[in-house]
């Protein structure tokens, strides 16, 4: 024998396979621990983000909050005074000058409410950017500075008298430089009657807001408005009204101008940038990550917003996604370098290792090639581990001389198994030689015309079928016996010696099938019956008498048409002795036959399990009916077309008879 030859060995095979187990499982783990520290720092960065929103609100709500006090603590000063003009300048020079947060103040009068002021009386102050000073203009008439007299028409002055409440006003530009937003607290002025006379309002900077919010920015990424990505700021923080619109924002082209709700879009999930709108609108503030990634001005992003404490704003936060990933992607490409690292040492160990433990097997390998090319007695290596390969070398001597005891062994059972193969083939023979096999049956009649055959499913079967003429009689008969092989052989082969013998003496077919079933029924212990037809055609006239125990009713074929014969099921032989078996007669003509089959025929089973059946018999019969030696032949390869490979699971026995007889 040629000793294979092999190009991967044992050791090499199971040193990669190790591998492989280790590269997948530390991949999981290196997987694990990224996205793990990845979500950690979203979340760390959140918690962050918002207590920044929190800090950075508070301070705008308390700036927002000191020029509210001053409006308010100045209130009863101007109540008190309404009736001295002149001294409400001195109050609202007073306003501007010890509230660094106020840039202007005003008391915007009713019309014609100090009819020797004129139709508009406004005392008014603003603080100068050049030098912080407060510097006074006072405001009356049709003066360029400060309201002017077209403050009663302004929609701002109608609301606060209408309103008569104190609140902040949407952003607006300075009237005297128109590039700084401001934001006015209105408060309602009362007279003595309780009356709205005035509005005093008071204007806060929101460039504050700005510079606020650009040294938030700072701490959180060092010159963060150095990165650039297709001219849009990456890292921003800004102030929004409840529409949308920028109040604050580092680009100072956008405020009043633009709309952040125009440049947000969904990311991951649909519906996330219409639903953060909905809660922006709402006053609502962001929680977890999953609901706060979008795309602003198409860069994936982190948002962070909240509402600013009595107003109607909102603080935001954008922070694109790969900032806040840039740490678990160092991290998993640290864990990818401690991986490689590891795998190349755990690949050189596992080598070593496993080549050495490995050896024994190579030597055990050699030494069943010798045993398998029939050298038995061949010394096996010596190995002292008392290990899985130590038990594999005592396994190995162990089939040694289990082989050399089963060679001996299957020479006996060759030789027995030979002889009984010989003796099934020869019982085979003596079955079949049993049976009528020569046709045609009776060449020098022309009344009768007889064919059958017999497919066992096993070497012997257990089917018969038999027919002979005496005084121009036809005596046939169709069986099948319970069981297969040898056993159901032997009954068959009584049952056709008993028809013979007994049809000797009578032709009565319910006196045959009694006298069968009583010799069948003494002494059967093995329970075995047998299911029978039987009948006896009168080749003069046609008339056929027959007998039925519980077989299958044979086919009638009568003028081209193929039908089911009529018949009482009774019992099967060997059953019950002494059982009064009935019997039925029926005329055939010229042309007329029957079809005689077992069970192995119409429950003859495909692959599929399914049927042959009755109505597939019934096709063939009524196409090929006529001759018995044609229709049993076109039967035969119809259901062996049907079976195809399925294995053949019981014995198939045919018998078809026709009648001939021109004279009748």
């Amino acid at each position: 024998m040629r000793k294979k030859k092999y190009n991967h060995s044992f050791a090499r095979r199971m040193t990669w396979w190790v591998m492989l187990v280790l590269f997948v499982m530390m991949s999981a783990l290196g997987y694990l621990i990224y996205d793990l520290s990845k979500n950690m720092l979203v979340e760390i960065s959140a918690d962050t983000f918002h207590s920044s929103i929190q800090a950075s609100g508070g301070t705008i709500c308390h700036a927002m909050s000191d020029v509210s006090v001053a409006v308010k603590n100045n209130i009863f000063d101007i109540e008190r005074n309404l009736g001295q003009p002149n001294e409400l300048q001195a109050i609202v020079e007073r306003i501007v000058a010890q509230n660094p947060r106020v840039r202007s103040c005003g008391i915007s009068f009713i019309e014609n409410y100090y009819p020797m002021k004129g139709r508009t009386f406004c005392p008014y102050a603003w603080r100068r950017s050049v030098n912080g000073q407060a510097d006074v203009v006072q405001a009356g008439g049709n003066t360029t500075e400060g309201p002017g007299d077209t403050y009663l028409e302004a929609d701002w002055f109608i609301e606060a008298v209408a309103a008569d409440s104190a609140y902040w006003s949407e952003p607006f530009f300075d009237s005297h430089e128109e590039k700084t937003p401001l934001v006015a607290y209105m408060y309602p002025i009362h007279d003595k009657l309780g009356r709205v006379v005035a509005v005093l309002g008071a204007d806060l900077s929101l460039d504050f807001m700005t510079r606020l919010l650009q040294q938030q920015d700072s701490i959180f990424l060092e010159n963060a408005w150095a990165i650039q990505i297709s001219g849009d700021e990456v890292f921003s923080s800004y102030v929004l009204s409840r529409d949308g619109t920028y109040i604050t924002h580092p680009d100072k082209r956008r405020i009043m101008n633009s709309n952040f709700f125009v440049h947000i879009k969904d990311a991951d999930k649909p519906g996330v940038a219409d639903e953060i709108i909905w809660k922006m609108k709402n006053g609502r503030k962001s929680n977890s990550e999953t609901d706060h990634v979008v795309l602003v001005n198409r860069l994936k992003t982190y948002l962070f917003y909240a509402p600013l404490e009595g107003t109607q704003w909102i603080l935001a936060v954008s922070v694109p996604i790969f900032l806040v990933d840039v740490v678990g992607i160092i991290a998993g490409f640290a864990m990818l370098l401690l991986i490689a690292a590891m795998l190349m040492v755990t690949f050189l160990v596992c080598r070593l290792a496993i080549r050495h433990v490995a050896r024994p097997l190579k030597q055990l390998a050699a030494a069943a090639d010798e045993v398998a090319g029939g050298q038995f007695n061949t010394p096996l290596p010596a190995i002292a581990s008392r290990d899985e390969i130590g038990l594999l070398r005592d396994s190995f001597e162990n089939m040694q001389h289990s082989l050399t005891n089963y060679m001996e062994e299957l020479k006996s059972t060759t030789a027995a198994k030979a002889s009984i193969e010989s003796e099934l083939k020869i019982a085979h023979d003596i079955q079949m030689s049993m049976l009528p096999m020569t046709y045609p049956a009776f060449p020098d009649r022309h009344d009768i015309d007889v064919y059958g055959m017999v497919m066992p499913a096993k070497a012997v079967g257990g089917d018969l079928y038999d027919f002979f003429i005496r005084d121009d009689k036809l005596f046939f008969c169709i069986g099948d016996v319970s069981g297969k092989g040898v056993p159901a052989s032997l009954v068959m082969a009584v049952t056709r010696s008993l028809f013979r013998n007994i049809a000797a003496y009578t032709q009565d077919p319910d006196h045959i099938v009694l006298a069968l079933n009583n010799d069948l029924s003494n002494n059967n212990d093995t329970g075995m019956f047998v299911t029978l037809f039987l009948g006896v055609l009168d080749l003069n006239t046609g008339h056929l008498s027959y007998a039925n125990a519980g077989h299958n009713p044979p086919l009638l074929m009568d003028s081209g048409e193929v039908t089911v014969l009529e018949c009482d099921p009774n019992v099967p032989i060997g059953v019950m002795p002494c059982w009064k078996f009935s019997v039925q007669h029926l005329d055939l003509k010229t042309g007329d036959g029957v079809f005689l089959y077992t069970d192995g025929l119409n429950e003859a089973e495909d692959a599929s399990h399914r049927q042959f059946g009755m109505e597939r018999m019934l096709q063939v019969a009524k196409l090929t009916a006529g001759k018995p030696q044609n229709l049993i032949e076109a039967m035969k390869s119809t259901v062996q077309l049907f079976v195809g490979d399925a294995e053949q699971s019981d014995d198939l026995t045919m018998l078809a008879i026709q009648y001939t007889n021109q004279n009748q």
